[in-house]
C-alpha cells in the first residue's frame, strides 16, 4: 500500500523539529562568527588606514585612492608650481596652437567624465589636427565636479589633472598626447572607478606617450604631487567660468570665439561630423 497519504507518527515529526532546531542553530552560530569577523576586519582596516595617515605625514609621500576632501586638504598645503606652457593669475590660462590663430576655442572637460571620452574618441584626433592646422587655438578649462558628486566621490579628476599639469611643463604636444591616452577606450575607467587616484595607474598609461616614457622628471612630479596645487586652481577656474555663463549644459562643452558650440538646443557635439559642422558653420558667421 502507498505511504503517499500516510499521515506521519508522532516520534518522525518530533525528530525532523528537533533536526531543523540543530540545522537553525548551527546558522545563527555561523552568523555570529561572520558577523565578529566582520567587525575584526573592519577594526583592523581602520587601524591600517591609521597607519596611512601617518606614513602619509611622516614621510611626505602621495597617498592613493583618497577622499576628494584629503586630497584637497593636501595640495593645500603644498607649495604652488605653475606648469611650463601656461599664462595668467596662477597659470589658468593654458591655451594650445598658434598664438597668432584667429578663432579660439574653449574646451570643457572632466578627466573622469564619460561623455568626454567618447567624444574624444570620436573626434579628438579632429580637434588636434585643427589647432595645428591654425584652424583655432583651443583654451583648456578641466573642472573635478565629479569627485565631488556624492554618488562617486574620489580624487581622481584632481589627480589626473595634476598629471597633466606635468605632462604640460614638458610640453603642450605631451598634455595634448596624455590626455588622449588618459580618454582613450583602453584606458579611461567608469566614472564610478576611482581610478585615477592612484598615480600608479597614471604613470603606466603615461608610457604610452614617448614624450613621457621613462621621463623621470614627469614621474617625480606626478608621485610628489608637483601640480596638485595648481590642478585646484584651474578647476576653480573652471567653475568659475560655468557659473558665470549659465549656458553649458555640462561636459565636454565647447565655445567658439566666445560662443556655445551646440545644436539648436544646445548640445554639445558627440562625433566628429557633428563637431566639423559645428566649427564651420560657427567660423562664417
Amino acid at each position: 500500500m502507498s505511504n503517499r497519504n500516510t499521515p506521519p507518527s508522532p516520534t518522525s515529526a518530533r525528530e525532523r523539529l528537533r533536526a531543523e532546531r540543530e540545522r537553525q542553530g548551527k546558522k545563527a552560530k555561523t552568523r555570529r562568527q561572520l558577523l565578529v569577523g566582520v567587525s575584526v576586519v573592519a577594526v583592523l582596516g581602520a587601524a591600517a588606514g591609521i597607519g596611512v595617515a601617518v606614513t602619509k605625514m611622516s614621510d611626505g609621500g602621495k597617498n592613493t585612492k583618497v577622499s576628494s576632501e584629503d586630497w584637497e586638504a593636501a595640495a593645500k598645503k603644498a607649495a604652488f608650481r605653475q606648469p611650463k606652457n601656461t599664462t595668467g593669475d596662477k597659470g589658468t590660462v593654458v591655451v594650445i596652437g598658434k598664438q597668432d590663430a584667429k578663432n579660439t576655442l574653449e574646451v570643457y572637460e572632466d578627466m573622469r567624465c564619460p561623455i568626454c571620452a567618447q567624444f574624444e574618441q570620436a573626434a579628438g584626433d579632429v580637434v588636434v589636427k585643427d589647432i595645428k592646422d591654425g584652424k583655432y587655438k583651443a583654451q583648456y578649462f578641466i573642472g573635478t565636479f565629479l569627485d565631488r558628486n556624492p554618488m562617486i566621490k574620489g580624487s581622481g579628476s584632481k589627480n589626473a589633472l595634476s598629471a597633466l599639469g606635468a605632462a604640460l611643463d614638458v610640453s603642450p604636444d605631451a598634455f595634448l598626447a596624455y590626455k588622449k591616452a588618459l580618454f582613450s577606450a583602453d584606458n579611461h575607467p567608469d566614472e564610478r572607478d576611482d581610478a585615477y587616484s592612484d598615480d600608479a595607474k597614471l604613470l603606466k598609461i603615461a608610457q604610452e606617450v614617448p614624450a613621457l616614457k621613462g621621463n623621470d622628471a614627469f614621474k617625480k612630479a606626478v608621485e610628489d604631487g608637483t601640480f596638485d596645487k595648481w590642478a585646484l586652481e584651474l578647476s576653480d577656474a573652471f567653475d568659475q567660468r560655468v557659473g558665470q555663463g549659465k549656458d553649458l549644459q555640462g561636459t565636454p562643452g565647447f565655445k567658439l570665439n566666445g560662443k556655445v558650440l551646440g545644436d539648436e538646443q544646445g548640445r554639445a557635439p558627440r562625433n566628429a561630423e557633428q563637431f566639423t559642422a559645428l566649427v564651420d558653420k560657427g567660423l562664417q558667421k
